[in-house]
């Protein structure tokens, strides 16, 4: 498009007798590259989002992250027990371990008395009753004795000064050079440290190292008791109670004793569901025991406790000494106690004799004829 001059110029041009330039074009815009028709190259795909852990693998990453904690817990714990072992403590120990005495309610008595044991573990003896309970399953300083699933000691610490000098003690075990992240394993070396603190008084303590899912003693005929404390709703819950009975009876000899101590359900109750709260009903316990080939011998009281509701969400390991819920109503459930716990003495049922056949019944004799009176 044309410029258009202001007419004064026009007007002295054209009376100059000239015509006027053209005005010059003006600057062309730049003008702007051809859009693209064709669309452009995909670009890369996002990265994916991870997988939601699935319900089993979130268990599986609780129970890591507990064990880890646990074991953190033991280790600290277990330096303090070590360093509380000293040359002082060892004697003591020594002079408990070569003394003898002259019952086994004595020994015993002296076990509880001993500094040897480890702190708070004496707080829980009038929960506990050891005296009265071992009294009762019938414990002499002369016998063989299988304690199986000992946990870190409690009643060992009470069992091998009294067997020290006639008797032999035996304690089951995980192994505890186990894969480090099996909780099992943390409790075969939990156990291993406590018979390593005491030498004098642990060191005849003889260790059967047992596969949980596959229970073996190893110990057939030898035993003249085996004692299981509050253990048989971790068998049921495990599916192993069948197996550990058998090897029950297969240690114990003739007439020896099973010594049981165990929380007790409510009478009612489910024994698939209260075992996993740490409850197991007293009559399902008795049925399924002598199934297996021993006799009831008798029952004790010594460790009932009428305040245990036994209705805890957290189940048994809401009393003491667990504490499951911390500092939440601590002392509530400290008012209440330990749980209450079934006490009960079995005794290995002889087999009956094989092959042998029922004798016939004798024929009655004729009567005889009176004899002619004189």
């Amino acid at each position: 498009m044309k410029r258009i001059l202001p007419l004064a110029i026009v007007s002295i041009l054209a009376a100059c007798g000239g015509t006027p330039p053209p005005a010059p074009e003006p600057p062309t815009a730049p003008t702007a590259p051809p859009v693209p028709t064709t669309p452009p190259a995909a670009t890369a795909s996002a990265e994916p989002k991870p997988a939601e852990p699935t319900p089993e693998e979130k268990k599986k990453a609780e129970a890591a992250k507990k064990l880890a904690e646990d074991r953190t817990k033991w280790e600290e714990e277990n330096k303090v027990e070590t360093a509380r072992w000293t040359s002082e403590l060892h004697a003591e120990a020594k002079a408990l371990a070569d003394k003898t005495f002259p019952s086994t309610k004595a020994a015993l008595l002296a076990a509880m008395a001993g500094k040897h044991r480890k702190p708070g573990n004496a707080d829980r003896d009038k929960y506990r009753h050891p005296v009265e309970t071992l009294e009762f399953f019938g414990l002499k300083q002369n016998m063989t004795v299988i304690d199986v699933g000992p946990g870190e000691g409690w009643y060992d610490e009470l069992l091998a000064p009294t067997l020290q000098k006639k008797g032999k003690l035996f304690a089951t075990s995980a192994d505890p050079n186990g894969p480090s992240d099996m909780r099992q394993t943390l409790g075969g070396q939990a156990f291993k440290g406590f018979l390593d603190h005491s030498p004098e008084l642990y060191g005849k303590v003889q260790t059967i190292i047992v596969d949980g899912k596959a229970p073996a003693l190893g110990q057939d005929g030898t035993a003249d008791m085996v004692l299981v404390m509050r253990g048989l709703h971790g068998m049921h819950n495990r599916g192993t109670l069948k197996a550990w009975l058998a090897e029950f009876n297969k240690a114990l000899k003739p007439n020896g004793v099973l010594g049981i101590e165990e929380h007790r359900a409510k009478a009612d109750a489910n024994v698939d569901e209260s075992s996993k709260k740490g409850y197991v009903p007293e009559k399902w316990a008795i049925e399924t025991i002598e199934a297996s080939g021993f006799k009831l011998a008798g029952k004790s009281e010594v460790n009932a406790n009428a305040k245990d509701t036994k209705d805890y969400a957290e189940g048994v390991w809401t009393l003491p000494p667990s504490f499951e819920l911390k500092d939440k109503d601590h002392d509530k459930y400290a008012a209440i106690g330990e749980s209450d716990r079934m006490t009960l003495k079995f005794v290995k049922v002889a087999p009956k004799a094989e092959g042998k056949k029922p004798e016939a019944p004798k024929k009655p004799e004729a009567p005889k004829a009176d004899a002619p009176k004189k």
